[in-house]
């Protein structure tokens, strides 16, 4: 079957990669793309770095719709899918060919009271007019966006409490060990662990325990969950997001799926991966793209991600699960990073802070499989490239 309309649905960075990628593969036919934002397009990360510190004020990708002969639909929103068709909230789409990329909405948890979280260009708009001197903002959640609006917080002079449910920040991401080796960051603040919410409520949180923390402002940042509920009820197969292979196809022909709300099979880790960051929808729509329109690609990168936070640039490759602690340096100093090995002494993950070498060669390691000296891994005089056997 030949494809002569595209149709995308998500218009955020995903998407508008998709559509870029349609256009500069030469593809000719009709492209629409649908998103429920009226805004056109934006990156993610600065929202919660350069927006909500107050540097920028938008952070719109520079990509002109108009001159790749785009159909843009902003404010509609998807509402079922069925062979050849998108139903959305303005009618019915007809497609040959559909990328799914509709990303993922932040977890809020149970009560009436106001919580904000941080998501959209608005989102972040409306809670940086809040962070004022003296606000009690509350956080729940020493997450990764945790973090950052804690570090937009305590700029604006911010009484700050942060309500986290593990033993310390980051636990379910990197663990307890190196989890714990943030907690310093968090001075000043208060920084309560192992604290279960039981709900937002009006003036503030009230916890399981039955406490109840006092705030002006409370924000959730406790995760996100792929946003493809509109899929339910269609033949699509759905498990933590839209499942697809390695060439990002779903099991609809004709259909491929890309970005936070795609959980994709990586054969680099034998598992399947669906990843929340900045790098998958930068990178994953190429090859979306390709398979679509027939060509053999395959999606199978080593994940990357960092974070601004706390005067700290924080860079995380690779997935290392069941993998095994190396330290490179003591952790209370101004740089300082992590490694993960297999059973095999291969690098299976690294997490660097302010250490940009150790992230960049780490991740080059990782794509090429080679097996490392863990002795000399652990001397962070020694570059990880070095460390190569």
């Amino acid at each position: 079957m030949s494809v002569n309309h595209v149709v995308v649905v998500g218009a955020g960075l995903a998407g508008i990669r998709s559509v870029e990628a349609l256009r500069s593969r030469g593809f000719s036919g009709r492209i629409t793309l649908i998103g429920e934002e009226r805004h056109r397009p934006y990156d993610r990360p600065p929202l919660s770095k350069a927006v909500l510190l107050g540097t920028a004020d938008s952070s719109f990708v520079d990509s002109d719709l108009d001159a790749m002969d785009v159909e843009h639909r902003p404010g509609v929103s998807a509402k079922g899918l069925r062979d050849g068709v998108v139903e959305t909230t303005e009618g019915e789409i007809s497609y040959d060919g559909l990328v799914i990329a509709t990303g993922a909405e932040p977890i809020r948890l149970h009560g009436e009271g106001r919580q904000h979280v941080l998501r959209t260009l608005d989102d972040a708009l409306t809670l940086r007019a809040l962070l004022v001197e003296n606000a009690k903002v509350t956080i729940i959640g020493a997450s990764w966006i945790g973090a950052e609006v804690a570090t937009a917080a305590r700029r604006a002079g911010c009484e700050i409490t942060v309500l986290e449910a593990g033993p310390t920040p980051l636990s379910h991401v990197v663990g307890r060990e190196v989890g714990a080796d943030t907690i310093p960051w968090y001075e000043g603040m208060d920084l309560r662990l192992d604290t279960m919410v039981a709900s937002v409520d009006e003036g503030g949180v009230s916890l399981v325990n039955g406490g109840f923390v006092e705030a002006d402002v409370v924000v959730a940042g406790i995760g996100v969950r792929p946003a493809v509920e509109w899929l339910a009820g269609s033949d699509i197969d759905l498990h933590n997001g839209v499942v697809t292979d390695e060439h990002l196809r779903t099991s609809l022909p004709n259909v491929v799926a890309v970005g936070d709300c795609a959980a994709w099979w990586s054969r680099r880790f034998h598992t399947r991966l669906r990843v929340e960051h900045w790098d998958t929808a930068l990178n994953a729509p190429e090859v979306a793209v390709a398979t679509l329109l027939g060509d053999d690609a395959v999606y199978d990168p080593v994940p990357y991600f960092w974070s601004e936070q706390f005067g700290h640039m924080v860079q995380y490759a690779g997935h290392h699960a069941g993998a095994r602690l190396l330290r490179r340096g003591d952790p209370t100093a101004a740089k300082w990073s992590v490694c993960w090995l297999t059973d095999e002494d291969r690098l299976a993950g690294v997490l660097t802070v302010n250490k940009p070498r150790d992230l960049v060669q780490g991740r080059r390691i990782i794509e090429s499989g080679q097996r490392m000296d863990p002795l000399r891994l652990e001397d962070p005089e020694v570059a990880i490239r070095d460390c190569v056997v």
